[in-house]
């Protein structure tokens, strides 16, 4: 059998692609390029926001055409499960949870014809087959869910509460990678700083265990949220700064500049608070790469609530801003509120993606003339690398041999999204 499978979402979705495809060869199936010529297509989708699911949806839609047996699995399966089996009635469901059990839905598959394999089960995603969509850059999960109730998230329904990964599998995962060929690995979760809190350890634990591995690789931090962080905050900040392994970049969302606001999404920590660990890493590490989430249009946010954000983004200047229009996903508490008016958000947030563009740029500047090494992590439309405070570096003039290597670089010019580089 051959089969198709295609996969949206964050760094954890496309994680469980690689497992899933990594499931199916193992099985003896064959995985194909193009859905034509497959018997079943997989599709992992992504409920995070309106736009992405319209735009999965059309494309299970198109992909229906085919007219193979289909798959639909990941989070909207999970947060929307009654949309998904009202649209596609023919087709089988598989929970996010689900995912290492791939094979046997396709096994059932060749005498069925459909499958629904829905609901939670807590198997950690670690030590199974899987095939790298990079063979460079090793994804790890290390929890799933999370310990939050923020009254916007649909990813919540779908993920559920914390469920932390054993650190034995975790540390075992990333020898396997770094075995393979690995040298970045990325620590995945919905809450990094979450992680443990549910099994008596913490992430603190976690990445003393894994700086001590053997080998040539480097660690990015995952996305964590400042409550779980400050607690551990001037030992997180040493182990950043003493550790050659680990990136020196923070994801941390502020989500708003209003406390009002933060508490009506209830965010669990304030705008001082995120400040506060911020402006500590920075003092203690100026060079670090900081990364925030902002959503704009939450129900009741004012004129006011606005100005507050775009003034925190103003003032602390993140490397980079993930900016986000409010998202109305049902299910969540926020979906019943009442919602703001479309054109107000779209200037609101054209406005505030404008100045953190500038910000960005602001901040690339400065990195020009630097030379140093860096890390050739992957092929794009040319060959990209990072620092070690994670900068994206476009460098026009490395080749295929760079590939995995650390190769010395100086910085030639600046883009908002990144530098770029020239290999020396």
């Amino acid at each position: 059998m051959k089969i198709y499978i295609e996969g949206y979402g964050c760094a954890a979705q496309q994680s469980d692609v690689e497992i899933m495809k990594g499931l199916i060869v193992k099985s003896g199936l064959e995985i194909v390029k193009n859905p034509k010529y497959a018997d079943i297509i997989i599709i992992s989708t992504c409920s995070v926001k309106n736009t992405t699911e319209q735009k999965i949806l059309y494309r299970i839609s198109e992909l229906q055409k085919n007219k193979k047996k289909i798959i639909i699995t990941g989070c909207l399966v999970d947060a929307n499960y009654k949309k998904i089996k009202e649209y596609f009635p023919d087709a089988s469901l598989v929970s996010t949870h689900r995912i290492t059990e791939i094979h046997k839905v396709i096994k059932k598959l060749e005498k069925e014809n459909k499958v629904e394999l829905i609901g939670r089960k807590n198997i950690p995603k670690l030590c199974l087959p899987r095939i790298r969509e990079n063979p460079v850059i090793a994804t790890v999960q290390i929890s799933e869910g999370c310990e939050g109730y923020c009254t916007y998230c649909s990813t919540k329904l779908a993920k559920g509460k914390l469920f932390s990964f054993p650190e034995n599998m975790i540390l075992k995962e990333i020898e396997n990678a770094i075995k393979s060929g690995c040298k970045e690995i990325r620590l995945t979760a919905q809450d990094f700083f979450a992680y443990g809190k549910d099994i008596e350890s913490n992430y603190l634990s976690l990445l003393e265990k894994v700086i001590k591995i053997k080998g040539n690789f480097f660690v990015r931090v995952g996305m964590g949220n400042v409550n779980n962080l400050i607690p551990y905050l001037k030992e997180t900040i040493e182990i950043f700064k003493n550790s050659e392994k680990i990136y020196k970049f923070l994801h941390i969302p502020v989500q708003s500049g209003s406390n009002k606001i933060l508490s009506a999404m209830r965010r669990k920590y304030t705008v001082e608070d995120w400040k506060k660990v911020v402006y500590e890493f920075k003092k203690e590490i100026p060079e670090i790469t900081i990364w925030t989430d902002i959503i704009v249009g939450f129900p009741g946010e004012t004129e006011e609530d606005f100005d507050a954000s775009y003034n925190l983004i103003k003032e602390v200047k993140p490397d980079y801003v993930n900016v986000s229009r409010f998202s109305s996903r049902p299910g969540t508490e926020a979906s019943k509120l009442k919602q703001l008016n479309t054109e107000i958000v779209k200037e609101r947030t054209k406005k505030i993606s404008e100045i953190s563009r500038k910000i960005c740029l602001e901040n690339n500047k400065k990195w020009v003339g630097w030379e140093g090494e860096v890390l050739v992590t992957e092929k794009l439309k040319t060959f990209v690398g990072r620092n070690f405070s994670y900068k994206q570096i476009i460098l026009p003039n490395a080749s295929k041999k760079d590939l995995g290597k650390i190769i010395k670089v100086k910085i030639i010019d600046s883009l908002p999204s990144g530098l770029v580089g020239e290999k020396i």
